[in-house]
């Protein structure tokens, strides 16, 4: 008996003992360009004299939190994820909604639909900038002098909106990834029980639909938030964070920080900065999806 209790805990432990290896280099691979951020947002270190690196101690994140460029940028951020989320959420229901619905053509509206997942960021902004939103000879340029309006410079009257745009453009086939098969699981029984009772379109949507797609709802806005908040490359295309401060949002403040001031310990006090607002919006949706999870049990 005394020699099946080590044989036991140690069968116990071989899975464990086999993990080790890969979870500890995961660890360190995350954990040590942590560490050296943190390390460099202590440190005078610009790039133009890198022999004469000091220790400042918290002066960059002095200089950070009074310097009215972070909280233009973190205001900016915040507006940019709550209007891609306001569009993607709502567009991509929509999308969903009438994917699912049984018309000619269905399987090509669906490729359609989805196909600007997959297009590259860049791609997607370089596209919109010169093909769209160009107040010469843009799509929406044309029509609206057809209509006998003027033209609208986005990127300079209301650029922030016009990146939103873009985002969202690119983000709602995402949505619709994770709703349309959300949807499908909804048991057809109840819609004919529904209709049989004389619900309508919009009665079974926000009756019987809607309620079965908070939850995919949630997890769409939570992994999107999280991805939107480091959002650079449509802004770097388009804007260029301009004019002023008006389209900067934090990833690129930090961005200018670092590769156009040449200034490696602000730029790191920035990135610690935006991987604490991440972590707080990350743990805040996290409690929001599992109390969402523990009401619909």
């Amino acid at each position: 008996m005394t020699g099946t209790r080590p044989a036991k805990r140690l069968r116990h432990l071989y899975p464990g003992l086999l993990l080790a290896p890969s979870v500890a280099t995961l660890f360190l691979w995350m954990l040590a360009p942590l560490v050296m951020t943190l390390w460099f947002s202590l440190e005078r270190y610009n790039l133009l004299s890198p022999g004469k690196r000091t220790f400042a101690g918290l002066e960059n994140y002095r200089y950070l939190l009074t310097n009215r460029a972070l909280w233009v940028a973190m205001g900016n951020t915040l507006l940019l994820v709550g209007w891609v989320l306001a569009i993607t959420l709502v567009f991509g229901t929509l999308f969903t909604v009438l994917l699912d619905r049984d018309f000619p053509g269905r399987n090509i509206c669906r490729l359609l639909v989805i196909a600007p997942f997959f297009v590259m960021p860049t791609v997607s902004a370089l596209v919109w900038k010169n093909m769209l939103m160009n107040p010469v000879f843009g799509l929406c340029a044309w029509i609206t002098r057809s209509l006998g309006l003027g033209t609208v410079e986005f990127f300079s009257n209301l650029p922030l909106f016009a990146i939103a745009l873009i985002v969202a453009w690119e983000w709602t086939p995402f949505a619709v990834l994770i709703l349309l098969p959300a949807l499908q699981s909804l048991n057809p029984e109840l819609k004919e029980a529904a209709r049989l009772d004389g619900a309508g379109p919009v009665a079974l949507f926000f009756h019987l639909e809607l309620p079965h797609l908070l939850r995919p709802l949630a997890v769409v806005a939570m992994i999107e938030m999280i991805f939107l908040l480091s959002l650079f490359a449509e802004i770097y295309v388009t804007t260029g964070g301009g004019p002023g401060l008006a389209s900067t949002n934090l990833a690129y403040l930090i961005f200018r920080d670092a590769l156009l001031g040449w200034d490696v310990g602000r730029a790191s006090a920035g990135g610690v900065l935006a991987i604490l607002l991440a972590n707080i919006v990350s743990l805040f949706l996290m409690r929001v999806v599992g109390r969402n999870l523990e009401e619909s049990r």
